[in-house]
């Protein structure tokens, strides 16, 4: 390897690029200029217009969905931008803030025939930056060229497409001991994904014998509720009676996955919050912000189970989709435990579309 960074590389300096609000350029075939709409300036956007070129706003199925566009590409929708609209109305149409206060947005055109990947991509690394699924794009005839001229990112189509949906390989950094309120047998492992992604901890209580089923549990950070003492959720209490149990029987394992709000970073939770104070419960706040019911990868828990040297865990979980990905990804589960806690008057509304809309049971 030279000194020059490969597509792993490349990818998370795109999406580093797209977070300050700096373009990207992906080149293929076709290749576009890509930014994202939550930190686009007016600058860069007349800068981008002053190409000459046709812009395009690309929004999820599910955006999509809800500003009753047509998605002709299926799961993304290429926007005719107009010449005459401002930043300001690119913003709504990404951001469903003000949805219910200025429900007309349209008319909006969408774009058919051509090749939507590269505009497919530019939003999957927006979603991946922790941003809105968002992105201002326009062509350019020689992409490589043109990064070249400018000093943009260039992020080569056929290369980083295969990588998108992957799964980043992990790596041991660092274990010590840590004792702790439920057991001062405890040692915390931390993990770190070779994409330039959030690092994921394991906190292992006691001495567990890898050679029979560990008691273990599949947390994602939630820092209103682990930290903050959230009612809006359940996660505090479920955290803290799960390390309690494992303590009680004096060894576990705890998985604690950085994949804050179902996957969509802290900022998009505090948006879909703010989407439920409005009326919609957690799956429709999702949908409108443009997100999947959920965007979790559950595959980093049995990664770092397999790292640690165990096959098989009792599942401290009442989500059933968490059993089918551990098993599916080589653990075995011979018993669900559940664990059934810190249910009050804030979030009962939360737990019963849980229940109803993601399989919980509860």
């Amino acid at each position: 390897m030279g000194l020059a960074p490969d597509i792993v590389e490349t990818l998370a300096r795109a999406r580093a690029d797209l977070r300050m609000g700096v373009p990207i350029v992906l080149t293929g075939e076709t290749s576009v200029i890509a930014v994202a709409v939550e930190t686009l300036s007016t600058d860069r956007l007349a800068a981008l217009r002053a190409l000459g070129r046709d812009i395009v706003l690309v929004l999820t199925g599910w955006r999509a969905q809800t500003l009753k566009a047509r998605a002709y590409d299926g799961d993304v929708a290429r926007i005719t931008v107009p010449d005459e609209v401002a930043l300001g109305w690119l913003q709504a149409l990404a951001d469903p803030a003000d949805d219910l206060s200025t429900p007309m947005k349209g008319p909006l055109t969408s774009v058919r025939g051509g090749n939507a990947d590269p505009h497919r991509v530019a939003v999957h690394l927006c979603k991946s930056a922790r941003l809105l699924p968002a992105a201002v794009c326009t062509e350019v005839a020689n992409g490589l060229a043109f990064a070249a001229e400018t000093g943009l990112t260039a992020v080569p189509l056929a290369l980083a497409a295969p990588l998108l949906g992957a799964q980043s390989p992990l790596h041991s950094v660092v274990s010590a001991r840590l004792p702790m309120d439920v057991s001062e047998a405890g040692r915390l492992h931390v993990f770190r994904p070779e994409d330039g992604g959030e690092e994921h901890y394991a906190i292992e209580i006691g001495r567990p014998d890898r050679s029979a089923p560990v008691l273990a549990r599949l947390h994602s950070a939630c820092f209103t509720g682990d930290l903050m003492g959230s009612l809006k959720c359940d996660c505090g209490p479920q955290l803290r009676a799960a390390l309690a149990q494992m303590g009680a029987e004096g060894a576990g394992v705890l998985l604690y996955l950085n994949q804050e709000g179902r996957g969509i970073g802290l900022a998009n939770k505090m948006r879909a919050y703010s989407l439920q104070d409005q009326g919609f419960d957690t799956v429709e706040a999702n949908h409108r912000l443009g997100f999947e019911d959920d965007e979790r990868d559950f595959r980093l828990g049995s990664d770092i189970l397999k790292s640690l040297g165990f096959g098989a865990v009792r599942l401290l979980t009442n989500n059933p989709a968490k059993v089918a990905m551990m098993e599916a990804s080589g653990i075995a589960v011979p018993e669900r435990v559940a664990l059934k806690v810190g249910e009050n008057r804030f979030n009962r509304d939360y737990l019963a579309t849980k229940a109803a809309k993601s399989g919980h049971l509860l």
